[in-house]
């Protein structure tokens, strides 16, 4: 697996840089802002880049509209974005085309190593990752949800978190079977029918989103 690397944080590029290498991942590029990591990326051709939001020259969200560009430009680069903070319209921006290969972490996640390489993975092979916190930020505001069942919502949250369905059976105790019907029923209450052409889980965890609108 290859991947690139966008923090303007020397020391957090680095040490992302050693932590990736440690665990088999080869980093063909490590850039301080949003234009290098464009012209990286298009250059390489990695697996995923890992980007920070908020990078030079306005540290606001130069990192997010690079990867937007390379999500349009390098549709088989997976993007995982790490910010210092919730910011949820970000993680709605990134889910709007219902594709996967996306994801999205605080930073302190990076501190779980294990946690944090196997988010990069996941995504890398087009699943998603969304950080407890993002998801936890909209509990209580999702009135477009209101067909489903409190147990669907609880699976849906940690679909959005970017868990297996053994994973979330693992997470509340049930069997994988059971998890495939809340999933299925899931699907068909946000009107979500089967096609090749969308990842309906993301689109699900994206009306998880925006519901909050």
């Amino acid at each position: 697996m290859r991947a690139v690397i966008a923090e303007d944080l020397a020391l957090l590029r680095d040490g992302l840089m050693r932590l990736l290498r440690d665990n088999e991942i080869e980093v063909v590029g490590a850039v301080g802002d949003g234009d290098a990591l464009v012209h990286a990326v298009l250059r390489e051709r990695p697996d995923i880049a890992i980007v920070d939001i908020r990078m030079p020259p306005t540290f606001r969200d130069e990192g997010l509209r690079a990867a937007l560009t390379l999500r349009e430009r390098v549709p088989d680069t997976a993007i995982l974005i790490i910010s210092q903070y919730v910011e949820g319209t970000y993680a709605r921006e990134l889910l709007a085309d219902g594709r996967g290969g996306v994801g999205y972490l605080l930073k302190d996640r990076v501190m779980d190593v294990n946690a944090f390489v196997e988010a990069v993975r996941r995504v890398a092979e087009g699943g998603t990752a969304l950080d407890p916190e993002v998801v936890a930020h909209f509990v209580g505001r999702r009135d477009r949800l209101a067909a489903l069942t409190p147990r669907e919502k609880e699976v849906l949250a940690l679909m959005a978190e970017g868990r297996s369905n053994a994973g979330i059976a693992e997470a509340l105790v049930l069997t994988v079977g059971a998890v495939e019907k809340h999933v299925a029923s899931i699907l068909q209450k946000l009107g979500l029918p089967p096609s090749e052409e969308t990842h309906r889980r993301v689109l699900a965890v994206l009306a998880y989103l925006d519901s909050s609108a």
